[in-house]
């Protein structure tokens, strides 16, 4: 079985629809429990104007504090969505830089006020920046299973983006199901024919659970070999640019389905509990995830019932 890596997105897509502003203190605390429960990367937050997603208004604040207040095992994420975004990130210490593009004109358009076509573009210039900068690049295909405002998206139209990012010698390429449309069969589909075109690309996945099946679509992109796997604690998130915003996939959730199948055993899940909580006690509210309501049975096997 491949390495699988964990990109909590909890700090940025779990809170940036939030209309309850979370102190900058807060989002410490709880960055630092992800940093002790051993998942891999962090995506801190995005660089986008802060009217628009006023829960951002503080990224560079924490990139600064924790350029220097992390453990070396822990990977720095921050999303960026134009090159003023790209020169804040360089500014404040980000180590991986994800970036993408729509594969909806819709979406594209709501999301970044230009067409799929010249998002393209910039988004290359940008992650051969980085790249250049000795900075780690990942890029992405927005809505890449379907989209709110159109519906179904035609594969090619997600393959020929994908073709342009390997192109231009980028090979860490994740597929976002913005819409949450995506369901398992597709999502085979999809990976392998991406796989086809590059056998040696990097592979990550971000799903939402609009519909229920992001733990499904999770699994299935396991099985097509995916190794980057994006999720939010308590399944918080949704992007507000889209038609009917929903959580992500729990990373809770995720990080226990995958212990129960022997993987992962090395996070600390029960400080992802705790981090969960403590979010939801923040908001005063039930959080979507399972195992924060259910709890573990990943040492079950054995157990008798009485």
């Amino acid at each position: 079985m491949q390495k699988i890596f964990i990109h909590e997105v909890g700090p940025r897509d779990g809170l940036q629809a939030e209309k309850v502003t979370v102190p900058l203190e807060e989002k410490i605390r709880w960055i630092e429990g992800l940093f002790e429960s051993g998942v891999n990367i962090v995506q801190l937050g995005s660089f986008v104007h802060l009217e628009k997603v006023p829960q951002m208004a503080d990224t560079d604040l924490l990139f600064q504090h924790f350029a220097s207040h992390k453990p070396d095992h822990v990977t720095l994420s921050g999303l960026v969505l134009n090159e003023k975004g790209l020169e804040r990130g360089f500014a404040c210490g980000v180590e991986l830089f994800c970036m993408g593009v729509s594969a909806s004109e819709t979406h594209s358009q709501k999301n970044t006020g230009m067409t799929a076509t010249e998002a393209l573009g910039r988004i290359i210039q940008m992650a051969k920046q980085a790249l250049s900068a000795g900075k780690k690049v990942q890029v992405s295909v927005q809505s890449a299973f379907g989209c709110g405002f159109e519906g179904p998206i035609e594969q090619e139209k997600v393959l020929d983006i994908v073709k342009s990012y390997l192109n231009a010698s980028i090979h860490n390429i994740s597929l976002a199901d913005t819409a949450g449309h995506a369901q398992p069969q597709q999502v085979e589909d999809l990976y392998g024919a991406i796989r086809a075109l590059d056998s040696d690309v990097e592979l990550a996945c971000h799903f939402h659970n609009t519909y229920g099946l992001g733990l499904a679509n999770c699994y299935a992109a396991l099985k097509s070999g995916v190794t980057y796997f994006e999720s939010a604690f308590g399944g918080l998130g949704g992007c507000p640019f889209t038609k009917l915003p929903a959580g992500n996939v729990c990373t809770e959730d995720l990080v226990h389905s995958l212990q129960r199948m022997g993987l992962r055993r090395d996070i600390k899940l029960d400080v992802l509990l705790t981090v969960a909580r403590q979010v939801s006690a923040f908001f005063d509210r039930e959080l979507p995830g399972f195992i924060v309501k259910s709890g573990s049975i990943v040492d079950f096997e054995g157990r008798k019932e009485h």
